[in-house]
């Protein structure tokens, strides 16, 4: 499932979130917290490969010192990432509107 970043609603600083909204699909609050970790997790693996393909197109392979301090578009991609709300507050979002799929292995492997 690809993220959008960019269309996120999601907060970039703390938020309280209502425990009954969140533990509402799996009326339990570890089943809903592990599940927004597991997506956390897929997110920030994208956005960690999608900054390292970026990152890569500035890559020099000698070592001038004046070329590093110098390159301003590196500089901006990064400061973008960091303005970027965290893989947890898009993965929170993602589950409080019911974006992402899951289901219980034990149930369907029974079947």
């Amino acid at each position: 499932m690809k993220t959008n970043i960019k269309d996120s609603n999601a907060p970039v600083s703390t938020t309280t979130i209502n425990k009954n909204a969140v533990d509402a699909p799996t009326n339990n609050i570890y089943e809903a917290i592990s599940i927004v970790s597991k997506r956390s997790t897929q997110i920030n693996t994208e956005m960690k490969r999608e900054l390292l393909e970026k990152l890569d197109e500035f890559a020099t392979y000698n070592d001038s010192l004046e070329e590093i301090f110098e390159n301003k578009e590196q500089i901006e991609v990064s400061k973008f990432y960091e303005r970027l709300p965290k893989p947890h507050a898009l993965a929170l979002e993602e589950w409080l509107e019911d974006k992402i799929y899951y289901r219980h292995t034990k149930e369907s492997e029974e079947i």
